[in-house]
């Protein structure tokens, strides 16, 4: 276990990290025995440091929700962070030069609460206690590098988990509706950058149904005192690869009967 001061230290370098737009050497190498929990702390931390600064917690995402991910990163579990007013952007919206390091995109659903569906609930249970679903593109970043030059070591899921859970911003749009409209395993996008089809994908990659990665973060949160509330977005976990997004791109996602969306980064 990392101690409180090694705790500190670390979520201090990521708020400077993305303070001043540049990334940090891999926390994995300067702990090596750093576990999920110790990284977890670091997350808490660092969302500590935005919320003190008058940043607003609104709402959830969940990360590592396909099979792929997870055997690439040797752990057969989600990962979770935490979504903040700052982070919003709206559909269509331009992403300013320099607000990120090297920003990517994926595509999902976004819940909307209307409660927290409770430990152990069904995806029926979930979709119950949802409000709507909507399109979202979640727009990553590492203030970690992603990779070190001198050991070729690649950031692991403790690096992930600190940083957020990678996330950086996100932009809903398309056409809300109600969780039981619509098969949302057989819900997907075709997402393009600048007009090339990059990826497509449904929402079945997510655990076999998107509305399973909410069953996990409920119970994750009541295990460490927190709970889904009303009204907060809960990103469930993109169904694509992530789309590398350098200056002048324009991203575009097609979500059939939900609808589009879309981003540019300038």
């Amino acid at each position: 276990m990392l101690s409180e001061s090694d705790i500190t230290t670390a979520a201090a370098d990521l708020v400077n990290a993305e303070r001043e737009q540049r990334q940090i050497a891999l926390l994995s190498l300067r702990h090596p025995h750093m576990d999920m929990a110790d990284a977890y702390r670091i997350q808490e931390a660092f969302v500590a440091a935005k919320l003190a600064e008058g940043d607003r917690h609104v709402g959830w995402k969940i990360g590592l929700t396909s099979r792929a991910m997870q055997q690439a990163l040797a752990i057969d579990t989600p990962d979770s962070g935490y979504l903040l007013a700052s982070m919003r952007f709206d559909d269509g919206a331009t992403v300013p030069s320099g607000r990120f390091i090297q920003p990517r995109v994926e595509a999902e659903l976004a819940f909307v609460m209307k409660r927290d569906p409770g430990v152990g609930a069904s995806v029926h249970e979930v979709m119950d206690a949802t409000d709507y679903v909507v399109p979202v593109l979640e727009i990553l970043d590492t203030r970690i590098e992603r990779h070190d030059a001198a050991t070729g070591t690649l950031r692991n899921v403790c690096d992930t988990i600190a940083d957020n859970a990678a996330n950086a911003g996100f932009v809903l749009g398309g056409r809300p509706m109600r969780p039981r409209d619509l098969d949302l395993r057989w819900a997907g996008a075709i997402v393009s950058r600048n007009a090339v089809v990059e990826e497509t994908g449904v929402g079945a990659g997510v655990l076999n149904h998107p509305a399973k990665g909410i069953t996990w973060l409920a119970d994750r949160l009541a295990a460490n005192g927190h709970r889904l509330e009303p009204g907060q977005i809960v990103l469930s976990g993109s169904f694509v690869r992530p789309i590398e997004c350098p200056p002048g791109s324009t991203i575009n996602a097609d979500y059939g009967p939900l609808g589009t969306i879309a981003c540019h980064f300038a």
